[in-house]
């Protein structure tokens, strides 16, 4: 980790309530060519051997988002420290939300490495108790981190609404979207890829949220591409770690979290938590429902 470089930006000291002062601070460091960065949200009175949840965010979103700043807000109050992690989707120290007219270089499974970058760095401060967290897409990115780079200092892991995936929804879900076939553009990347051309662009192409942006071959079939592992209820047999899942009842994104998980759900390894009216977000109260699922799911382990 010497590598590694840390910056403190800005520490600021917000009160909540009457009694928890949260001291945050953004930190950034290196990962080749590009600085990463995270917001620090320390508990009263806790550094970082007392524990820490490693946050990571959904798709082409960032870690200031509503959800990711009210829980940091909300666990700081029930005692527990966080890092919210911006991933860098390719670019220099990147804020807020992805532009799409911005090309996209990134692939799915950068998230992997960026979180295993963070949790060294946290290792390196004196962490020995990690809770990995996701919401979305990051909920998916983090259940694969936790089945395939497991590490002692995991101690547990939370999603959040987390992505399922099947070949014939995403094929559906694209053309409904964008009222066009995904299956000759993915032969096309994927052929390209193939070639030895991976950093090919596709002009004009719609990718995820972004229609006629520009996208590289090999980021596009990373997004596309048939893997059982995108779909993160196929994941969980193989984390080793305690697994909280929350599903929104009124979720319109990820509608299918309660159905997929619930098999999987013994109440001991994996738990499923479905919160009744939340959506996708979990906004208002029903975040303060998560957080207190989250202490109670953290007192017990």
């Amino acid at each position: 980790m010497t590598r590694l470089r840390l910056f403190v930006l800005a520490v600021t000291v917000v009160v909540w309530g009457f009694s928890a002062t949260v001291i945050a601070e953004e930190v950034k460091l290196r990962q080749g060519d590009l600085t990463l960065n995270a917001n620090l949200v320390m508990a009263d009175g806790k550094t970082l051997k007392d524990g820490v949840v490693l946050m990571t965010h959904g798709t082409l979103a960032h870690n200031a988002m509503e959800i990711m700043s009210t829980l940091q807000e909300l666990l700081a109050e029930r005692g527990e420290s966080s890092l919210a992690i911006n991933l860098g989707l390719g670019l220099d120290d990147r804020h807020g939300f992805y532009d799409c007219a911005t090309p996209h270089t990134h692939r799915h499974t950068d998230a992997l490495d960026e979180i295993g970058i963070w949790l060294n760095w946290l290792q390196s401060k004196g962490a020995t108790s990690v809770v990995l967290l996701g919401h979305s897409r990051g909920g998916n990115q983090t259940a694969w981190f936790a089945a395939e780079r497991d590490d002692a200092a995991i101690k547990a892991v939370v999603l959040i609404a987390p992505a399922t995936w099947s070949e014939k929804y995403a094929a559906t879900d694209f053309e409904r979207r964008y009222e066009t076939a995904l299956k000759p553009l993915l032969k096309n990347a994927q052929d390209l890829v193939a070639a030895g051309k991976p950093e090919t662009w596709l002009e004009h192409t719609d990718f995820i949220y972004c229609k006629d942006t520009k996208v590289t071959a090999q980021s596009f079939v990373s997004y596309y591409q048939a893997d059982p592992r995108r779909d993160t209820p196929y994941l969980l047999k193989s984390i080793r770690k305690p697994i909280l899942v929350f599903a929104g009842s009124e979720d319109k994104v990820v509608k299918d979290v309660d159905t997929k998980v619930a098999p999987h759900a013994d109440g001991k390894k994996i738990s499923l938590v479905v919160i009744e009216g939340a959506d996708h977000f979990f906004r208002d109260l029903y975040a303060e429902d998560i957080a207190d699922a989250i202490g109670e799911f953290l007192s017990d382990l």
